[in-house]
This record gives structure tokens, sequence and C-alpha cells, in this order.
């Protein structure tokens, strides 16, 4: 990072409570975008080499593991115990968890294997809220304009009005669930109307919260759901390290790995729906990020060597408010449900320097500017901006304890109050705008191959916009749940031959492309885990010594 205004000098530039002076800005924003964010550059991108996206640009660190090599051939599953399915989810955050209650509901034999433990994911760590459009005086037409205009207009109209469209019978599904909102008027719980916000970038307050851990509350209500239903078996810390596929090129299950068992299992389905989240955990551009532990791009690996079309691979969203200070919290979430309450962002020479509610991708390419240009905020080696949350409290007495109640636990982690102090902010990894092409159903190119969440493209384009994501993993989701359930018993796809012959392929394509077989992919954990597939598996030479990142 560059070296900022010393913070002793910056707060002494800034109060609480007065109006900073804000900074002439005549920059346009594709400029502003092509000079600062880490999607654009010289090194940005590469084009891929190998597979259905060759050609393609795609961010160089995330290409690397794209063409990797298995992590498994058939010496390694030869004996695995073979259990068999109608649907296998993979993925235990929320919209797995959508896609499974859905399938059952509709009658299918679901597994649900998850690499960590059932909610343990990016679902849980949503702060802001979930958007749909409710409101008399907003729509889903413009719901479905504000999605695509923040998206550069590379979002797939169809998809994204769908998920606009879905919006209101998301929320009443959510609410049956049991899933409870912020009202207008707390005092009346059972009349009150739904509290909405504005989000940035968007043109109507659309923004339906639980205080400040929707995704939470979101999650409870879900794995409530799935652990009470009887279609549901939930296989928890349990890994998928390769799909299989049968001889038509047909996705015809996957291959698991049990962490308590340390064993492969062989999972044979009618439909596979991935659910497997982002790849924030692999620390692109040699970012902090705000992804929970197990996001490492599996589910992108595993679809794209099976033969599934990606898109927008060379685009990230950097949520701009992540802990610049303590170095050791760098990277965790600061909601923008701040800045959509009326936090500002502030410089070192006391300035604003932003409109905090631009879409994401600008407020951050704006931080990134002002720490690159000098006038960004140093403290114990960090270089950031504030956040102002004690002019926010000060003008909003009681906000800090009633609707930002995650943000003041943060505060006191970092060792402040956030009504008397701001916190020192940088941009964080947070999203993959792009992921696996699907269609209105979630089905992928592969036949037998679903995608749902943030695995999934088509529907933020190149920028997402605050709440569209737990409004994108339900409607899709459920969808997918669906279309999974309904897919004929017959045509022996239970039955048929299925193994890993794809992988073959994959090898000999990377062979001609002159890439390397020892690099293999998934990663499954950060590679500070030191995770050891094959000494963890208990075979030996047979298994990679590393993978893409490092990982033993």
């Amino acid at each position: 990072m560059a070296s900022g205004i010393p913070y002793d000098l910056a707060r002494q530039r800034w109060q609480v409570g007065a109006t900073p002076p804000k900074r002439a800005d005549e920059v346009s924003v594709p400029d502003l975008l092509k000079g600062y964010h880490p999607d654009h550059g010289p090194r940005a991108r590469v084009s891929l080499a190998v597979g259905v996206n060759r050609g393609d640009p795609c961010q160089p660190d995330f290409a690397a593991h794209l063409q990797a090599n298995a992590l498994i051939d058939d010496v390694h599953i030869a004996g695995a115990q073979l259990v068999t399915t109608d649907v296998l989810v993979i993925g235990g955050g929320g919209g797995g968890c959508a896609a499974a209650l859905t399938a059952a509901k509709d009658g299918a034999r679901v597994i649900l294997a998850t690499k960590l433990r059932l909610g343990d994911s990016n679902t849980v760590m949503a702060e802001g809220g979930i958007q749909a459009a409710v409101g008399a005086d907003d729509s889903p037409q413009r719901h479905f304009e504000d999605t695509l205009r923040a998206g550069h207009f590379c979002g797939e109209p169809e998809l994204v009005a769908q998920m606009a469209m879905d919006g209101p019978a998301v929320i009443r599904w959510l609410i049956e669930l049991g899933m409870m909102f912020d009202l207008e008027d707390d005092d009346r719980p059972l009349g009150g109307k739904l509290l909405r916000k504005k989000p940035g970038g968007a043109t109507a307050a659309r923004i339906l919260s639980y205080r400040d851990y929707t995704g939470l509350e979101m999650m409870r209500v879900l794995r409530e759901a799935v652990e009470l239903e009887p279609g549901i078996t939930l296989w928890n810390r349990c890994p998928v390290v390769e799909l299989l596929s049968d001889d038509h090129g047909r996705c015809a299950g996957a291959v698991v790995y049990n962490l308590e068992w340390r064993c492969f299992v062989l999972v044979r389905a009618r439909s596979v729906i991935m659910a497997t989240g982002g790849a924030g955990r692999l620390h692109l551009n040699q970012f902090p990020t705000s992804n929970h532990y197990g996001a490492t791009g599996d589910g992108l690996v595993l679809a794209y060597r099976i033969g599934a079309r990606l898109r927008e691979l060379d685009s990230f969203q950097y949520h701009p408010t992540g802990i610049a200070y303590p170095r050791h919290l760098a990277g965790g979430l600061i909601s923008e449900a701040a800045r959509s309450a009326g936090a500002t962002l502030i410089n070192g020479e006391g300035e604003r320097f932003v409109d905090e509610l631009q879409p994401r991708d600008v407020v951050a390419a704006a931080i990134l500017r002002e720490c690159a240009e000098g006038r960004g905020i140093e403290r114990g080696g960090q270089v950031g901006v504030f956040l102002d949350t004690p002019s926010l409290e000060k003008a909003n007495p009681g906000i800090l304890a009633k609707r930002l109640v995650t943000l003041r636990h943060l505060a006191k982690k970092c060792g402040h109050d956030a009504a008397q102090e701001p916190f020192l902010v940088y941009p964080t990894l947070h999203y993959q705008n792009g992921g696996v092409a699907i269609d209105r159903h979630g089905a992928t190119g592969t036949p037998g191959l679903y995608a749902v969440g943030e695995l999934a493209g088509g529907i933020h384009g190149r920028n997402r916009l605050m709440g569209n994501a737990l409004l994108d993993i339900v409607s899709v989701g459920r969808r997918a749940g669906a279309a999974a359930a309904a897919q004929p018993a017959d045509g022996g796809t239970l039955w048929g031959r299925a193994g890993i012959g794809h992988v073959h392929a994959w090898q000999r394509e990377l062979t001609l492309a002159g890439l390397p077989l020892d690099v293999k992919a998934p990663q499954l954990f950060p590679t500070y885990a030191h995770f050891d597939l094959g000494a963890d598996a208990g075979l030996g030479a047979g298994m990679p010594a590393h993978g893409v990142g490092g990982i033993r």
C-alpha cells in the first residue's frame, strides 16, 4: 500500500458532526474505474488456454486454478462406497438450502453435502439486507433497470427480470419460514409495514433487513427448515473434489471426501446442484477478503472442467468498506447499511471525496485513488480512509444500538467505540460478479448440472448491487431445486456407467496446451490451512504434493 497521512493528524482534521468539505472531482466514472479498480490495468487479465472458454479474458490468479489438473484419478476412487440419490446439492449456504428444500418438497430424495457445516457460508455474513420491490413507490421494472445499470449493462436481461419479478414472492416465502424483518414501527410487530432503505446505486428504497445481520437471520430459518425436512439427508464436512460424468457428457454425480471418515464416497444423482459460493479466500490480487473460510472457488473449477461455460471471469467486486486497521482483522466487512444510513467517507485531508451511495465499484475505486495519491490515512502500517460512524450516531442517536448492532460489536473487536472513533476502511475482495452461465432454471450448459448463488453468473453483470445477492440465491435456488427434482427417473441416469472420464480428456488438453499436470485444483481450503488431501486420505505419493497457491 502507498503511504498516507498519519492517523493522529487525520484525526485533528476530522470533527464529529461537522460538515466536511467535498473535494471537487471532474474525473469520469469510466476513467476512475479504469485508473484504480483492480479489474482494470495492464495485468488485470490473461487469456485462458484450455476449456470451453479458451481465449476469453480471466483474472490471472484465478486462471491458474481453472487451468489446473484434478485432485484425483481413477486409482484414488477404486472401491469407494457408492450412494445414489435423486438430487445432490453441493453447498450448505442460502442457495443450496433453498434448492434442497424445494427439491425435497417436490418429492425428490436429496443429499445436501457441505464442505464445513450447514450454514457456514457467505450467506450468514450478508449484513445489509435483501432487495425486493415491495413499496408503493417502487416496481420490479425499476429494480430491473437499477440492476442492469449498476452491472454496466452486462447482465442477462431475462435473468435480471426474473429475479426482480421474484422479489416479493421470495420475501413472502421467507416470512412464512419464520424470518424476521425490521418494521417501520417496531411497537407493532404484527401490523407494522416493512422498513425499506435505499441501497447504493438504486433509485428507490428497496432494501429489507433485520438489523444489520440479515443474512444470519435468513440462514437461521433456512437451516432449521433443512434440518426438519425428512426428504433431505445432510452431510456436513464433506467437500466435493470432482464431478462424475457419464458416456454422454452428462453430469451424473460427484466424488465427495468425508473429512471425518477420511474416505471418498461416490454419489450418483439424476441432477447435481452446485451452490459452492465464491472465491474470496483465494485472495485474488493479494487483497484481504470478507469471505468465509471455505470460499475457494471449488464449484467454478469443477464446473469448468466438466465443460460448463463461464462468464465475466475478469470481474470481481471489492466492497468499499473492509476493515483496514487493526491488521489482524483486515478485510472484515463493515456493511453498506452504515453508508445507507448516512455514514460518510473522509480522507486524510478531512474531505469527503465520493458520493457514498454510488455503486460499489465506483466507491471502492475512489477509496483506492485516495490511498494511491497520498490522501489516505496511515495507521500501524495500514492505509485507508475514515468511515465516520460518530457523526452518524450524533445525527441519529441510538442508531448503532438499535439498527447497526453488528457494526457496534465489530468496533469493539477493533478496540474502539464506533460512537466516538471512526473506522479505518479499505476495499476488501467481496464477490465474484461472474460465474457459471445458467438459464432461467439455473441449468448450465452441461446436462444434469445446475448452478445457483454466487457460483452462477449472468445476473449481476460486472458489478452487484447491495441486497441482490440474498435475493438471487433464493430466487434461482428455488427454481433450480424445482427443475432438478422434475428430471425423469428413467434413461438409466442412476445405473449407467459414470466416472471421471472428463478428467482424462482434460489432462490431454492440458498437455497439448503445454500446461503442467502437477498443479492441481480445487484448493478446498485457504493455503494457510495447510490441508494435505493426500496425507489426510492416506493415499501417499499418489495424491498431489501441492496445489494452486501452495496448498500442500
